[in-house]
C-alpha cells in the first residue's frame, strides 16, 4: 500500500481520489470485489550487505545522483524468478510496481517511467512525496502497461518489485531492461516493506539509506506505541467494502501489519477465516458484519462513497460502531494507509493516532 518524508496537503479531485482507493487495497478492487496492499526478508547479495534488510537509495538519470556508490556494483538480487545482477549503477530507471517509483524518489533517483496505481494524477505520488521530481515522469499503466512506451525510455533498470508475480509480464520487462521482480513468495503484491526498501535499495546502490529509513519509521512505530501502553493487546480488523461487497485484510497486509506496529493485534474472528486466493484478504457477506467487531474497526471505500458503509444499517449494528471504536478512513489517510511505503507509513502514523486516540482514548 515509503518514499520521502513530508506531509504536504494533496490538491486531487474526488474522483480520482476514490479511483485510488480502489487500487489501494493492493489490486484490492479485483480480488475484494470478488470477495464481496509489509513477512520475510528478500535476500540481496551485494558483497557485504544482507539484501532482507532494508536497504536505500540510488541514481538515476531523470533522476539525479543522490548518493549512489558505483562501488556498490555489481550486485545480486535474489528474486522470485532468479538471481538478477545489476552491473553499474543505472542511469535510467523505470518503477512499476506498486510504491517502487516513490521508493525510488526517497533514495533521491527520479524514475523516467512511472506507474500511478493509486490515480494520485500528475507525477503519480502522494502529498508526502510531492516536489521531489525536477521532471515529470511519463506514466505508465498498472496491470496492463504499455511495453512499448516502456521500451521508448530506453531504460536501464526496471523496478517491478511489489507486483503481481506474473512470470510473462517480468519476461516482457526483461526483453527490455534489467528487471528486479517480486521477491521469492511475493505474488500478488505481498512483498512486506521491508523487502521492498531492501531490494530497491540495494539495487539503486543506497543499502545503508535504505536501513535509515526501515529505522525511521520503526522508531515513530516504537514511539507510538510507548506513548500509548493501554492499546497493545487490543483487538483490530481492518474492513472495506466496494461496489461488490465487503471484505476484511488477513495478517499478511500491511494494512494490518502497520496497526500490529502501534500495538494492536489482528481479530482472532477475521484471523481464523479462510483466506482468499489473492493471499490478503478475506471474504465478508453483510449477513456476517458482526464478524467485523473488534476493540478498534477501521475501514475504507473502494469505488463507493463512504456513506455507503457509515449509512449502511448492519454496519450500524456492528457493537465497535455503536460504542464509537470504529474509524472510516478515506482521501489521502487512505491512500498512504494502502501503500506502506516508509514515508507514506510515517504521514499513516501522523494522521492515525489521533483518529484513534479519539475513538478508543
Amino acid at each position: 500500500m515509503e518514499p520521502p518524508l513530508s506531509r504536504r496537503p494533496t490538491r486531487r479531485r474526488t474522483t480520482a481520489r476514490r479511483a485510488t482507493l480502489a487500487l489501494a487495497a493492493a489490486v484490492a478492487a479485483l480480488a475484494l470485489a470478488a470477495c464481496s496492499t509489509p513477512a520475510t526478508s528478500s535476500q540481496t547479495t551485494p558483497p557485504a550487505d544482507p539484501a532482507g534488510s532494508a536497504a536505500s537509495s540510488g541514481a538515476a538519470e531523470g533522476s539525479g545522483d543522490a548518493g549512489t556508490e558505483d562501488s556498490a556494483y555489481p550486485v545480486t538480487i535474489d528474486t522470485k524468478f532468479g538471481p538478477v545482477t545489476i552491473e553499474e549503477r543505472p542511469e535510467r530507471v523505470v518503477a512499476l510496481g506498486w510504491g517502487d517509483a516513490e521508493l525510488a524518489l526517497a533514495f533521491g533517483v527520479q524514475p523516467v517511467g512511472a506507474a500511478d496505481w493509486l490515480a494520485f494524477g500528475g507525477e503519480g505520488v502522494g502529498p508526502w512525496a510531492e516536489g521531489l521530481y525536477d521532471s515529470a515522469p511519463e506514466i505508465i499503466g498498472t496491470m496492463e502497461p504499455s511495453y512499448e512506451a516502456i521500451a521508448a525510455l530506453e531504460p536501464d533498470l526496471i523496478l517491478d518489485v511489489r507486483s503481481s508475480g506474473d512470470a510473462e509480464r517480468y519476461e516482457r520487462l526483461s526483453t527490455i531492461a534489467t528487471t528486479v521482480g517480486v521477491p521469492d513468495g511475493g505474488d500478488s503484491w505481498l512483498a512486506t516493506r521491508d523487502q521492498q526498501v531492501g531490494m530497491i535499495a540495494a539495487a539503486l546502490g543506497q543499502t545503508e539509506r535504505g536501513e535509515e529509513l526501515v529505522a525511521e519509521v520503526d522508531d515513530a512505530f516504537a514511539e507510538v506505541s510507548a506513548a500509548h501502553p493501554e492499546w497493545a493487546g487490543k483487538t483490530v480488523t481492518v474492513a472495506t467494502r466496494t461496489a461488490d461487497g465487503w471484505g476484511a485484510y488477513a495478517a499478511t497486509d500491511g494494512r494490518v501489519q502497520l496497526l500490529e506496529n502501534m500495538g494492536f493485534t489482528l481479530s482472532p474472528t477475521i484471523a481464523a477465516l479462510p483466506v482468499d486466493e489473492n493471499g490478503w484478504s478475506v471474504s465478508i457477506s453483510a449477513e456476517q458484519l458482526d464478524l467485523l467487531d473488534a476493540d478498534l474497526l477501521v475501514a475504507f471505500p473502494i469505488f463507493i462513497d463512504a456513506s455507503e458503509i457509515t449509512d449502511d444499517a448492519g454496519w450500524q449494528l456492528v457493537p465497535a460502531v455503536a460504542d464509537g471504536r470504529s474509524i472510516v478512513v478515506t482521501d489521502d489517510l487512505s491512500q498512504a494507509f494502502s501503500l506502506g511505503t516508509p514515508a507514506a507509513q510515517l504521514y499513516a502514523i501522523d494522521h492515525f493516532t489521533s483518529l484513534i486516540e479519539s475513538a478508543i482514548g
